[in-house]
């Protein structure tokens, strides 16, 4: 369990007023100049309901990486072309916060052409697959055209590296960014007001990539995309009809029998829902960290591969496991592909377990909103592994007393409400937010002809 980036999102909003700070500078570098058009990504995929909410767009492989503009970047060959960097284009420090030291790094950037949304945004989520040697980091950003015609700031959308030994920068999201208009919240871009009537038609990506100066190492980045929505406020949703009864077979991990591990790794147990869920389906692709990436941890622990998730997908300015982006990269970098998106109702879950692909989804709760999981949540992960006869939901629910009460059916109106709503009431009387149908999706390099089709209707492949 995590708690909601949205109920923490106003409070990051009047610091940043109260401080009159603006979004983060990329070390070094100009904003290029201007959003020219440019060839359109792949991703969207026209024609689907969902897509009147949700628009998916990547980058990935040499035709991709050509269409944007590049400084010091060369194109690694392989099954998986990668952006790797070639002649550095300049040097530039940065103070890591985490650390309290200053490092000289050389850098490379990538600036994707502009992407024309589909849907007129009201947040965006940006995410990457990637591999980072030891002494290696990269940053996103995200420039966003609003519906009047201006800009906003170059937004950090992370700072990341795969590794936290000696020569790493400490992974981190970056607070305080904020135009008086938008914001970011974690790993979440987000309009102040929803409600009213400006929103974002456009958006570049921008990623830098670095190494320690003087040697030859270099970030792997395979993949680059962000989701933009503009899901509208909803307290319910309506049940869609059921369409497939299947069940994969997924491991079960249970992220109770880790509390107390760790605490410089927010503890276990509650905390760690999200790298858990992610471990799941790793494990059920046959991916995942091996006994020797494993060795650090007390050999007395069961599951040492959930400790291994949460200790590298550890956000040290959110002082969490639960970074959205964090998890889908830790997933890439143990050979999967991964995003993060949101899907429009739980028959799109079926599309994708139909054909053989588990998703992690995100959710909050009371606990008698969600019959028989006996807690109540301000946000929690879970990995949805298949649906019964009748349409529920099997779900790998972390948050068990042990991997064998992981496996839980949960009424399908229920599930479908907690997922989707955007609005909840909390257990105070108050309004706090919902995720808005937000899930992980986790796939092999090399799909199946069926596995491709789904993950095409949705615009992730």
């Amino acid at each position: 369990m995590h708690t909601s980036r949205r109920t923490v999102l106003a409070a990051a909003i009047a610091a940043a007023a109260a401080a009159g700070t603006g979004a983060a500078a990329s070390p070094a570098l100009a904003a290029p100049a201007g959003h020219a058009p440019g060839a359109a990504p792949r991703g969207h995929a026209p024609g689907r309901p969902a897509d009147r909410l949700v628009d998916n767009a990547f980058w990935a492989g040499r035709h991709d990486w050509r269409t944007g503009t590049s400084r010091g970047v060369r194109t690694l060959a392989g099954r998986r072309p990668a952006l790797a960097i070639a002649d550095a284009a300049g040097t530039t420090d940065y103070a890591d916060p985490h650390t309290g030291t200053t490092a000289t790094w050389e850098y490379a950037t990538w600036t994707a052409p502009v992407h024309r949304s589909s849907v007129s945004a009201t947040e965006i989520i940006a995410h990457w697959n990637a591999e980072t040697p030891a002494g290696t980091w990269l940053q996103v950003e995200l420039k966003g055209r609003y519906s009047d015609g201006t800009d906003t700031p170059w937004y950090v959308m992370g700072r990341w590296t795969a590794g936290d030994g000696d020569g790493d920068i400490r992974r981190t999201s970056v607070d305080g960014q904020a135009d008086g208009r938008s914001s970011i919240s974690t790993d979440t871009f987000a309009l102040d007001d929803e409600s009213g009537t400006l929103r974002v038609v456009s958006y570049q990506l921008r990623l830098t990539l670095y190494r320690r100066p003087g040697t030859r190492l270099t970030p792997a980045v395979y993949r680059i995309g962000a989701m933009a929505s503009a899901v509208p406020a909803r307290f319910t949703v309506a049940t869609s009809t059921p369409g497939l009864a299947r069940e994969l077979r997924v491991p079960s991990y249970s992220q109770d029998i880790h509390k107390g591990q760790y605490p410089q790794y927010d503890n276990g147990g509650e905390a760690w829902c999200s790298p858990t869920s992610t471990s799941m389906v790793l494990g059920y692709w046959g991916h995942g960290p091996s006994k020797a990436e494993t060795a650090w941890v007390d050999p007395s622990y069961a599951d040492p591969q959930v400790d291994n998730a949460a200790r590298y997908t550890y956000d040290y300015q959110y002082e969490g496991c639960g970074n959205w982006p964090f998890n889908a990269a830790y997933a890439a970098s143990h050979g999967l592909s991964a995003a993060v998106t949101r899907l429009g109702s739980l028959n799109d879950i079926e599309t994708l377990v139909g054909a053989g692909i588990p998703v992690i989804t995100s959710q909050s709760f009371l606990a008698s909103e969600l019959t028989g999981a006996g807690y109540g949540t301000s946000g929690h992960l879970m990995a949805i592994v298949g649906f019964t006869a009748d349409g529920d939901v099997i779900a790998h629910d972390p948050a068990s007393e042990d991997d064998a009460a992981v496996r839980n059916v949960y009424k399908r109106s229920e599930f479908e409400t907690i997922w989707l709503r955007t609005k909840r009431h909390n257990a105070s009387g108050g309004v706090s937010s919902g995720s808005g149908g937000v899930v992980y999706v986790y796939w092999p390099p090399r799909p199946t002809g069926t596995q491709e089709r789904a993950l095409r209707s949705f615009g992730l492949l």
